[in-house]
């Protein structure tokens, strides 16, 4: 009877453990669709120069790196697409990766771009990428950081 009774609370006891693993796997998942969705309009935002879906996605503290080395906040990185300083005629994201960590979605990437920058002419970009959300008190994800360097 005793071993029976063990059986039956680790049968439990595993079903438990196995419907939460459920959850967090479908919570994960959503996380990572949203992400993805919120990397999709911060790339149609930078070819479209959208300065209220950029403000929108940024988090205050943004922390945007160049792959040339310059760094921005996030007034400086909107005034960049804004004022012309960065304009992409397209941008294609290729290799893309999300791994969610709490709150936190780290995104890679690869990114393909023509440009055409206020007096640089046009050009092609192609860089790696590392973008850093956080998912707000508002449940909304933000982006937190970025880092290109070149591919």
């Amino acid at each position: 009877m005793k071993n029976r009774f063990s059986t039956i609370k680790l049968s439990f006891l595993f079903i438990i453990i196995l419907m939460e693993s459920q959850q967090l796997f479908a919570q994960q998942s959503n996380s990572v669709k949203e992400v993805t969705i919120a990397v999709e309009q911060l790339r149609k935002a930078m070819i479209n120069a959208d300065s209220l879906e950029l403000d929108k996605l940024a988090a205050p503290e943004l922390s945007y790196g160049h792959s040339g080395g310059l760094l921005q906040n996030k007034q400086e990185f909107i005034h960049s697409f804004t004022s012309g300083a960065s304009v992409f005629v397209n941008i294609e994201l290729s290799n893309q990766t999300v791994e969610i960590v709490d709150n936190t979605a780290i995104v890679r990437h690869l990114l393909t771009a023509d440009t055409n920058d206020k007096g640089k002419g046009s050009g092609t970009v192609k860089i790696n990428i590392l973008l850093v959300w956080i998912k707000n008190k508002a449940g909304e994800w933000k982006l937190l950081a970025r880092q290109a360097v070149k591919a």
